[in-house]
C-alpha cells in the first residue's frame, strides 16, 4: 500500500482572527468572542493575548473577565466565519477532493494522490498557508504526517502560524516521546487510569502487550496499542453526514420549575422546524430528544424511538428529563436524530 500523505490545517484563534482582521482596533489587545458576562455568556474562542491570562474557550465570560479585567468580548458573527471557512475550503480543493472538515476552522486533507508540487505534502501545506494568509489575511497552522492522528498533533506543535512535518522515518522517534494524554481518545479519566498503571508516555505504553491493554481498556486497548506505535488507519472521509439537528437556549434567569420549561418549548420547536426545513432530501427525521442543563451545570439528555415530533411528545420527554434533576434549569435544547437515506434501501409498502 502506498504511503499516505495527510495534512491537518487548523486556523489560529479563528473567530478572534476574523474579528481582528475586520476591525484592526481589536488587534494586540486581549480579545474573546462569546456571550456577554451579564447574560451568562460563554467564551467561544480568544486570541493569544487573552490566553496569556488563562482565558480559554468554553469558559464562562464572567470567569474570563475575572482573569483578565481588560478583556474585550465581542459577539460572534457566524456569517462572517462561515464565509471565511468557505473561502479556505475553496483553496483546499485546488489540491485535493479528499477533505474532511472537523469544524469551520480545521480539516484533514489527503494529498496522497495530488500531483501539485511533485506530490510534496510539505510544499502543498506551505502553499495553502501562504494563500490563506494572502487572500484572507489570517494565519493557519499545519501538520503533515502519514496519518490523521499524527497530523493533528503536528499542527499544534508550532502554533500559532507554524508548520510541523513528521516524515515516515521519524514516526517511531516522535511517538516514543509523546505523553499518553496527547493520544486521540485519551481523556482525563483514561489518562488517570494509565497513570495508575505506570503508563505516562507512549514509550511506557509500547511496553505493554496488546492483550493486556485489551483486558484493562476493552476494545480501546487495541487502539492504544496501535497509537503507541504511530499506527492510525482511519481514512480521510470527505462525505461526513449529520447525525442530528438540534436547537438550544441558555436563559438569562434560571427556569425555576417544569411549567416554566414547558412554556419555552413552542419557541424552540419553531427554531427546530426551520432547521429541519433546510435539510436535503437524503435525510429523514428519526427519534426526538431533549437536553436539560440544570443550574449547577449537571446535564441530562433523553430520547425516545417511535415518539412524534409534536408538542405533546416533547413535553413528555421534557417532563421525564426534568424529573432526573428536579431543580432550576439554565439551558434547554430539543432536537431529532437523523436517518441518512443515501445508499440505504427502503422497504417498499406491500400495497
Amino acid at each position: 500500500m502506498a504511503q499516505r500523505k495527510i495534512i491537518h490545517i487548523d486556523c489560529d484563534c479563528f473567530y478572534a482572527a476574523i474579528e481582528m482582521r475586520d476591525n484592526p482596533k481589536l488587534a494586540g489587545i486581549p480579545l474573546a468572542v462569546g456571550g456577554s458576562a451579564d447574560r451568562r455568556g460563554v467564551i467561544a474562542t480568544c486570541n493569544y493575548e487573552a490566553r496569556a491570562f488563562g482565558v480559554r474557550s468554553a469558559m464562562s465570560s464572567h470567569h474570563a473577565l475575572k482573569l483578565c479585567p481588560d478583556l474585550t468580548i465581542v459577539k460572534p458573527r457566524m456569517d462572517a466565519y462561515k464565509e471565511a471557512s468557505r473561502e479556505i475550503h475553496t483553496i483546499f480543493r485546488d489540491y485535493t477532493d479528499l477533505i474532511e472538515p472537523l469544524s469551520l476552522d480545521e480539516a484533514y486533507l489527503d494529498v496522497s494522490g495530488s500531483s501539485r508540487f511533485a506530490g510534496s505534502a510539505t510544499r502543498i501545506a506551505q502553499d495553502i498557508r501562504r494563500r490563506v494568509s494572502s487572500q484572507l489575511h489570517i494565519t493557519v497552522s499545519a501538520g503533515v504526517a502519514p496519518n490523521k492522528f499524527l497530523a493533528k498533533i503536528a499542527s499544534d506543535w508550532k502554533k500559532p502560524n507554524g508548520i510541523f512535518v513528521i516524515t515516515p522515518d521519524l514516526v517511531e522517534e516522535f511517538v516514543t516521546g509523546l505523553p499518553v494524554s496527547k493520544l486521540h481518545g485519551v481523556g482525563k479519566v483514561t489518562a488517570d487510569k494509565l497513570g495508575r498503571l505506570g503508563i505516562v508516555s507512549c514509550a511506557d505504553l509500547a511496553g505493554w502487550q496488546k492483550l493486556a491493554l485489551v483486558r484493562e481498556f476493552g476494545s480501546f486497548g487495541e487502539r492504544l496499542w496501535n497509537l503507541a506505535r504511530g499506527i492510525d488507519e482511519r481514512p480521510v472521509q470527505n462525505d461526513s453526514r449529520r447525525q442530528s439537528v438540534s436547537v438550544e437556549n441558555t436563559y438569562d434567569t434560571d427556569l425555576p420549575d417544569l411549567a416554566s420549561c414547558v412554556a419555552k418549548l413552542p419557541e424552540l420547536m419553531e427554531s427546530l422546524e426551520k432547521r429541519l426545513a433546510r435539510l436535503d432530501s437524503h435525510y429523514r427525521p428519526g427519534k426526538p430528544f431533549v437536553k436539560v442543563k440544570f443550574h449547577d451545570f449537571a446535564q441530562t439528555t433523553l430520547e425516545q424511538a417511535g415518539a412524534g415530533r409534536d408538542l405533546a411528545s416533547y413535553q413528555q420527554l421534557l417532563s421525564q428529563a426534568f424529573a432526573r434533576g428536579d431543580r432550576p434549569v439554565r439551558l434547554l435544547g430539543i432536537g431529532v436524530r437523523l436517518q441518512d437515506l443515501r445508499g440505504a434501501h427502503e422497504q417498499l409498502e406491500l400495497f
